[in-house]
């Protein structure tokens, strides 16, 4: 028996019929009051901008011309005020029209249409599935050899697939359908206003195609990792009121886990742009060692207790601000330095950065190692963490430099012809490189950019620690960098990758290891935690990739 809410083609178009003749008719209204009036302007607005961008033009043609056009535009515009009240009056009258009769008479019938035909199609797969599993008993009865039963088994599990992709089919359809119903409504709206939506209609509109665009698989692909972390960390928060008799997320709790995130976002969006390269960067936490042993023994207050190559400094002749400036440059000089050494073998060789960074990081310890006899140097004057880093009541302001250099990579990687052609490199060099892109440029810029972000990030550290640097501070923060951009979705592909996500990886990360620190978890087990989710974010990330394939 046939469904009596479902609707036949010829049933859908005498619903729409009537919609369609009113709002038409007002529409034929208003094209012509627009036709010189709006329709003119918009017409003249583009010649002039057309003569405006024609090179092959002398000045005075130029000017001339538009001159002519601005005359015309003028008219036009003269036509459009005068007709703007009454096409406002019969753009109301049809909108009206579309809230009364839309929804009732036409949107609500084909949804009811749309859900009984999804049921009836439901029933007709059930049925065929049962047609089928009918026929293979039937055609397995009468089979004796293995060969011939092993034959029609795979045959019987094709058409099954074969039924189930056919149910797929006829859902899709009937969603598009769906889809296309709501959206013609916005479309009667878009000729009426020429584009000009709501805010709430522009939500409306996003919100249906979201829904319409939803597939769990992929959600699950892109989400699935953050739903996990976000689970744990619920658990977490439950765990720790229990265990240790105080909340975890605390007004100060929240600011130490930013306070502690801000100098390892330096690192994190300096490794990002690398990973957007296909590459990566073993030498950070290596990086980060001779940043703050160099910080520490411009900043220390009066002679320094360890040597250099058997020399010992002594900077407290120096404004306590002149230091801690000089101590940022030469960080940042020794990180873009070493950086260069391994972006130029990557750029110049084809060199897996796997391999030169790896080399960097051996260098690095070791030359800081052998300079410093491996000692940790005493701490920085404290009135430098003050004049940079200042507490403003419980507020710590070297979260601001953080959300500084979140803005400025932000603006590099999406703003500038060097972040287009990062992305370009990332994706396909080959083609980059064809297009007139210097991959060479772009990559050891890339790795300019890091030294940068290193040393800025190496330098904070050191403020924020009060000095004790030593070669082997830094360990292990490569790999925290590393997992941060891969769990914010920076793809070992290359070519993707957003500032928002690395941001989001850092504060995973970070406010993890903090909250298990809290818990009182040794820190071998946190690896093992880190470990894992660094599994996950690569096969999901991986799995989208073989997705796309």
């Amino acid at each position: 028996m046939a469904n009596s809410k479902i609707l036949t083609p010829e049933d859908k178009m005498k619903l729409r019929q009537p919609i369609d003749e009113y709002v038409g008719k007002i529409q034929k209204q208003i094209d012509v009051l627009r036709k010189d009036g709006t329709a003119k302007v918009l017409e003249y607005q583009n010649i002039i901008d057309g003569i405006k961008r024609d090179r092959t033009l002398t000045k005075g043609e130029r000017e001339n011309r538009i001159s002519q056009c601005q005359v015309e535009l003028e008219k036009a515009k003269a036509v459009e005020s005068k007709n703007k009240d009454e096409i406002s009056k019969l753009i109301a009258d049809a909108e009206n029209y579309l809230k009364a009769h839309f929804d009732k008479e036409y949107y609500t019938p084909i949804k009811e249409s749309c859900a009984a035909e999804k049921v009836q199609a439901k029933e007709r797969y059930k049925e065929r599935l049962a047609e089928l599993e009918r026929q293979h008993k039937e055609i397995l009865s009468g089979l004796k050899e293995q060969k011939e039963i092993k034959d029609e088994n795979y045959v019987y599990k094709n058409r099954l697939a074969n039924a189930k992709l056919e149910l797929q089919k006829e859902y899709q359809g009937i969603k598009d359908e769906r889809h296309e119903a709501f959206n013609h409504k916005y479309h009667l709206i878009d000729m009426l206003r020429l584009s000009k939506f709501t805010f709430l209609e522009t939500r409306e509109q996003k919100w249906e195609n979201y829904k319409y665009k939803f597939n769990t698989r992929s959600f699950f692909l892109q989400n699935g990792l953050y739903i996990a972390i976000i689970l744990v960390f619920v658990a977490l928060c439950i765990i720790t009121p229990i265990k240790k008799g105080t909340p975890l997320l605390t007004y100060n709790n929240v600011l130490n886990i930013l306070q502690q995130a801000s100098p390892r976002m330096f690192l994190a969006l300096g490794v990002a742009g690398l990973i957007l390269l296909t590459g990566t960067d073993l030498s950070v936490g290596r990086m980060v060692g001779m940043g703050m042993v160099t910080a520490t023994i411009i900043m220390h207050n009066g002679i320094n207790t360890g040597s250099v190559f058997g020399h010992i400094f002594d900077f407290s002749n120096m404004p306590a601000a002149t230091r801690a400036i000089l101590a940022l440059l030469v960080c940042i000089l020794f990180t873009t330095v070493f950086s260069c050494i391994a972006g130029f073998f990557m750029a110049r060789f084809k060199m897996h950065p796997f391999i030169s960074t790896m080399a960097n990081m051996l260098i690095i310890f070791g030359l800081v190692t052998y300079a410093t006899k491996g000692v940790s140097f005493g701490a920085i004057d404290a009135a430098i963490p003050n004049m940079f880093i200042p507490q403003i009541g419980s507020f710590p302001t070297i979260i601001l430099w953080a959300v500084v250099a979140i803005v400025v990579v932000w603006f590099i990687w999406n703003k500038t012809t060097f972040g287009k052609n990062l992305y370009a490199v990332g994706g396909n060099p080959e083609a980059a490189a064809v297009s007139g892109i210097s991959v060479f440029k772009v990559t050891l810029g890339a790795f300019i950019l890091a030294g940068i972000l290193y040393g800025f990030g190496s330098w904070l550290e050191c403020n924020r620690m009060v000095g004790s640097g030593s070669a082997a501070y830094g360990q292990g923060w490569d790999m925290d960098a590393i997992a941060a951009c891969v769990v914010g979705g920076v793809s070992f592909t290359g070519g993707i990758g957003k500032i928002s996500g690395v941001v989001t990886g850092v504060l995973i990360f970070t406010s993890l290891t903090y909250s298990l620190t809290i818990l009182g978890i040794d820190t071998n087990l946190q690896f093992i935690f880190e470990g894992i989710i660094i599994l996950a974010a690569v096969t999901l990330d991986c799995l989208k990739y073989v997705q796309k394939k």
